[in-house]
């Protein structure tokens, strides 16, 4: 990279310095800095491969100490010297190695290899020191004669009891000569640089260029003070710096919004208040990691492929759980691993399934699991969406449980697994983060081969009571592969407390009810909860409410509809989002409030899904319906009551409806959180809108400024809509700021940092057995068993 750094330098040069000493000068400034960096570079290279060099000598001796000690020890016992020395002797002369000495308690020699005594006169200090301290040690020695040798010594023991010491010793004189091969190449190509650069440097002098370079310096300045856009330089003109210029605008912009996110995060330290962003979790992450690389599971995929006519093209899903997660993962280089739904997704991995994201910049792996067709039937429409997503949204639709489905969930998992444990391999201590109730059999599949493993499933649908989940014929499976984790998350402590219940009831078990702990089968499971939410950025400041008034009017002129009042629904069409009632409602309140007839339109944005299965293409029918018979009963001339909008639409789409509103209406029967109230109070950057939210939220615990409804209560629910209507601006505003406060304190970045910190601290089951031994019992307190409280 340090030509990147003489470029720059040389455009600064020639915007200042005459050209005719420009050659000089030039010549000479590279010629230092190339050869000075060059050096550097050499000598932090040679540094880093003598410690490989020695890290690698230290693991081979090891290795070979650790074989002999076993036998040695045997005919230790046996008094066998001289099987001992034919043992020496025999593995005396492999490479590298000067030579295999055992010694007794009293450090003398019981048998060594021959001409060992002559390389190494005096006994080497690691000897007394693993004596003393009864463990293994190493060290290089430096010999007058200019020789270097690796000592390494492992004790020697019988029935726990010290006896001796082995001794494998390595010539590694070689380090020492690979060292200064590397030293010899540094020299042969500062002086092939230097004179490159000499003839490269008169080249470029002489063909007249020091216009564009300038032009190209005084660009890249502004654009580092953030004084300048790429449209204030005209690129055609800098071919040379063509690519530069690309990567350095992207630089720019990167270094733009750090300098504004730490300009807000100080104006909020002033205020009293803290925000999380993607660049503080990545950095909390990255000290929490460590060393070890974070795995992260979930069914759907970061990125998918499609073919679009005879092109590939990559599609990002609105997900805030990529919003959360992606910084993470670039930061500590870490493995996404979901299923490849896309149509193209094949085409584009490599032979191990793997490819690098995000596109533009990557850094981090996307593991791609295949599923058949029967098995994506079974597993996901099947036993995830027909059986658990019913039985744990108490919203009147009855699961169904097929044998064949639970075979395919089962073979999902299992496959899953197989992934994660192949992306793991090599890993020291992993984390991994399953998402979703798609892999409840996941975490202990993966706990029983890797226990070295840290592992969290985020549940986020809501978990019933126990009476209701005892419905699955396959609930004690479900429980044991969920405590395979050690942290489990749930959006609200109803909802653990509930599974807590759940688990005391069904399984032989200890629970911890004052940390939220289950003990079972000398295994710790955490269960917490961690509400998630949306990413909140003040970035954007909304110009003034004059234009939130334009932007709605070019909106319903979209739509073909007049009115003064607009009311947003942005929902995927499901039976637990109660837009029936909502329907409803909005009929029951232009019945009581004939002034609202002609005035007030509610657009409903309704995102199919999983329309294959009968229940949700019955209920889009059954929406499509409704809708048509209130607007026949209302609609006049250019305005209806209801539009419904049966596509998916971009999150750019979706935010312009709600900055346009003056209502968001969430009715949803039963919901683990509803991240779109959340999306609604963080587009609102004008602090104006109102939110009217279902009780049977888990947004409701938080959104407490919002107005809470019962979507069951028809009457209800149209005497809130009017309410929100003709609620006073101050208050509107008082309630939004409110809720935005809470949101920026609270934002995604945040749950994912406290989730991820959360697993991170988890002391595993090896810790705990290690702390048993030492004599502190790790019992939990006020235990209950399963049939005994």
């Amino acid at each position: 990279m340090s030509w990147l750094f003489d470029l720059y330098l040389y455009g600064r040069v020639l915007s200042v310095v005459p050209m005719r000493v420009i050659s000089i000068r030039l010549i000479v400034s590279l010629i230092l800095t190339i050869t000075l960096v060059s050096f550097l570079s050499a000598y932090f290279h040679v540094r880093g491969q003598r410690l490989n060099l020695r890290r690698d000598l230290e693991r081979r001796a090891a290795l070979l100490a650790e074989s002999l000690a076993g036998n040695i020890e045997a005919q230790l016992e046996k008094g066998a010297t001289g099987k001992i020395q034919s043992i020496v002797e025999r593995f005396g002369n492999r490479e590298r190695l000067a030579g295999v000495a055992v010694f007794g308690r009293d450090l003398k020699p019981i048998a060594q290899s021959s001409g060992l005594a002559s390389r190494m006169l005096t006994q080497p200090s690691v000897l007394s020191e693993a004596m003393a301290e009864n463990q293994r040690q190493s060290e290089f020695i430096r010999l007058p004669n200019k020789s270097t040798l690796h000592a390494y010594v492992i004790p020697l023991h019988r029935d726990d009891e010290l006896v001796g010491e082995l001794l494998i010793v390595h010539d590694a004189t070689y380090i020492d000569g690979q060292v200064k091969r590397v030293w010899r190449e540094a020299f042969a190509r500062v002086l092939i640089q230097v004179v490159f650069i000499v003839i490269i440097t008169l080249l470029i002098v002489r063909s007249s260029i020091a216009g564009p370079i300038a032009r190209g310096a005084q660009w890249m300045r502004a654009l580092r003070t953030g004084r300048s856009t790429t449209a204030s330089v005209n690129i055609k003109d800098l071919q040379l710096l063509h690519p530069l210029a690309k990567e350095v605008t992207t630089l720019a912009e990167s270094f733009t919004a750090a300098r504004s996110a730490a300009e807000r995060e100080a104006q909020l330290r002033e205020a009293g208040e803290s925000s999380w962003t993607a660049d503080r979790l990545s950095v909390n992450v990255r000290s929490k990691l460590g060393l070890s690389r974070l795995f992260v599971v979930s069914n759907r995929e970061p990125y998918s492929h499609v073919r679009v006519g005879k092109s590939v093209q990559t599609i990002v899903p609105a997900s805030g759980l990529v919003s959360a997660l992606e910084p993470v993962l670039c930061a500590c280089h870490g493995t996404w691993i979901a299923h490849g739904s896309g149509d193209a997704d094949q085409e584009t991995v490599d032979g191990n399934d793997r490819l690098t994201v995000p596109p533009e910049a990557p850094r981090y792996a996307l593991r791609r699991v295949w599923l058949t067709k029967e098995e994506e039937e079974g597993y996901y429409y099947g036993f995830a969406n027909e059986g658990l997503w019913p039985l744990c949204h108490v919203a009147h639709a009855r699961p169904t449980f097929r044998s064949s489905d639970w075979q395919y969930y089962e073979r999902a998992n299992q496959k899953f697994a197989r992934a994660v444990m192949e992306e793991m391999s090599g890993t020291e201590a992993p984390v991994l983060l399953i998402q979703d109730y798609h892999f409840a059999l996941l975490p202990e599949l993966v706990k029983k081969q890797r226990p070295d493993a840290r592992i969290a499933i985020f549940w986020h649908i809501p978990w019933p009571g126990s009476e209701t989940f005892g419905i699955c014929p396959w609930q004690p499976d479900l429980l044991n592969g969920m405590l395979g984790a050690d942290l489990i998350g749930f959006h609200l402590q109803s909802h653990c407390t509930n599974f807590l219940q759940t688990v005391d009831r069904s399984l032989e078990s200890r629970i911890d009810w004052d940390r939220f702990a289950v003990y079972r089968g000398g295994h710790r499971t955490l269960v917490k909860p961690f509400p998630i939410s949306v990413e909140f950025s003040d970035s954007a400041a909304f110009l003034d409410n004059g234009d939130r008034y334009v932007d709605r009017a070019t909106l319903l002129r979209e739509l073909g509809v007049e009115a003064l009042f607009l009311g947003i629904g942005v929902d995927r069409v499901d039976y637990t989002k109660g837009i029936t009632e909502r329907f409803l409602a909005i009929e029951r309140m232009l019945e009581k409030n004939r002034v609202y007839q002609g005035k007030f339109v509610f657009v409903q944005i309704g995102a199919p899904s999983r329309t294959h299965i009968r229940r949700y293409h019955d209920l889009l029918a059954e929406l499509e319906a409704e809708s048509e018979r209130i607007n026949w009963r209302f609609q006049t001339g250019k305005w209806k009551p209801i539009i419904f909008l049966k596509r998916h639409h971009s999150h750019r789409e979706i935010v312009r409806y709600y900055r346009a509103a003056d209502l968001c209406l969430v009715t949803s029967l039963h919901d683990g959180m509803n991240l779109v109230a959340k999306e609604f109070v963080a587009a609102r950057e004008d602090e104006q809108g109102v939110l009217l939210l279902s009780r049977f939220t888990g947004a409701a615990s938080e959104l407490v400024d919002s107005v809470i409804i019962n979507p069951y209560d028809i009457e209800g629910t149209a005497d809130a809509i009017r309410f929100a209507l003709e609620m006073a601006p101050e208050e509107r505003s008082a309630r939004m700021q409110r809720m935005r406060k809470l949101l920026r304190e609270q934002n995604v970045y945040r749950w994912a940092g406290n989730l991820i910190g959360e697993l991170c601290n988890v002391r595993l089951d090896l810790e705990f057995r290690a702390e048993g031994r030492a004599g502190t019992s790790p019992r939990p307190h006020h235990q209950t068993a399963h049939g005994n409280r």
